[in-house]
């Protein structure tokens, strides 16, 4: 049961979060869609009213980035109020120490952080996708979903050397000039996955068939390598079915972009990705998908850091409260872009990269607040 304290502190908190948030999302609203949305009434004749439905639709992508910044305005604001109104040194006095005093901040946080997962998982991918098909749709600028051209895949397998050592080793590679969304052509498949021989598979086309879970070459030839690089068998066809990976066909679909999909829809591309062994694709997945995971939790830190840095003795307006809430905010993202370079880069590993601005947060707002306890 909460007491008086944790219910007027609450209370307290309640109205400064509000201004907050629609504060913060009016700044990032207006830059980040309304300008861009004007442009495209103006100067590509698109509908006021899809413009404005555009606008609603991207809305909830812009609230969520205001979460974690109104959390941090509105315990810095309501902690500089109280102490500044001796409220605080009064409670104090009473006996009641600087942690529990913060309590209530670190609480509206983690709510605040369960409602931000709740929005980044549940309405923001499908709302910012809704969007772009609105938008595509209204100016005619339609793009294919697909990758219609130089469908590039290649299969590795980890080995073990004789000397002990795994080496990735390609075992297939997948290559089609042309897809149609249904239909790929020009089709060029070295298979050497079997032991004992290499398959070279060349097709004029080639179709996914779901029902049997395989795939349909047409009008090709498939050539049979012994591993000394002698011809052992050429088997020419008019029509082919093979037992290849459906993989290739997931690699030419384009599919949603990173903030258009939730942490589900990331890992089941990241299942998919690995196939690949593209590298460099896979850490950027793995880096994004731990970024969506780390991102809630910002609004503990800036609740922490709010509530420490509100409750020293001094004097502070709103408008102070501002620009100390936007010198944190710009120091934090500062500092996650830079880790997020360096997750992409291979430096840090995708976890670090993601979680390294918040731990760095919580260590900080915990040093601010033994600090102040003292």
């Amino acid at each position: 049961m909460p007491s008086v304290m944790d219910r007027y502190i609450g209370g307290q908190l309640i109205m400064p979060f509000l201004f907050g948030v629609g504060a913060f999302s009016s700044i990032a609203v207006s830059i980040g869609a309304v300008f861009d949305l004007v442009r495209k009434v103006v100067e590509s004749g698109l509908p006021i009213e899809i413009a404005l439905n555009v606008f609603l639709l991207q809305l909830p992508s812009f609230v969520v980035l205001a979460f974690p910044m109104s959390t941090l305005l509105t315990t810095l604001m309501t902690y500089s109020r109280l102490s500044s109104d001796s409220e605080l040194i009064a409670l104090r006095g009473c006996g009641v120490s600087i942690y529990r005093l913060v309590l209530p901040a670190v609480i509206l946080s983690f709510v605040v952080t369960g409602i931000t997962f709740l929005f980044n998982e549940q309405i923001v991918p499908a709302a910012n996708y809704q969007a772009t098909l609105t938008l595509e749709q209204a100016l005619k600028e339609e793009k294919p979903k697909f990758q219609d051209r130089n469908i590039f895949y290649p299969e590795y397998q980890e080995v073990k050397q004789p000397d002990g050592q795994k080496v990735n080793t390609l075992t297939r590679l997948f290559y089609a000039d042309q897809f149609d969304g249904q239909l790929m052509k020009g089709l060029t498949i070295v298979d050497r996955s079997k032991q004992g021989v290499n398959q070279i598979v060349v097709a004029e086309s080639a179709a996914w068939n779901p029902a049997q879970n395989n795939w349909d070459f047409f009008n090709g030839t498939i050539y049979l390598v012994a591993p000394d690089s002698t011809y052992r068998n050429i088997l020419r066809f008019e029509h082919q079915q093979l037992q290849l990976p459906r993989t290739p066909l997931e690699v030419a679909d384009k599919g949603r972009d990173y903030d258009e999909i939730n942490i589900a829809d990331g890992l089941e591309r990241l299942k998919k990705t690995r196939l690949s062994g593209d590298e460099k694709k896979i850490r950027k997945l793995e880096v994004r998908i731990q970024e969506k995971i780390a991102f809630p939790f910002v609004c503990v830190v800036f609740g922490l850091v709010g509530a420490t840095l509100g409750t020293k003795p001094q004097r502070t307006g709103r408008a102070t409260s501002f620009g100390i809430s936007l010198l944190v905010i710009f120091s934090y993202y500062l500092l996650r872009v830079v880790s997020g370079a360096l997750g992409l880069s291979g430096i840090l590993s995708p976890w670090m990269s993601a979680w390294l601005p918040a731990m760095f947060g919580f260590v900080a707002g915990g040093l601010i607040l033994v600090r102040s306890a003292r």
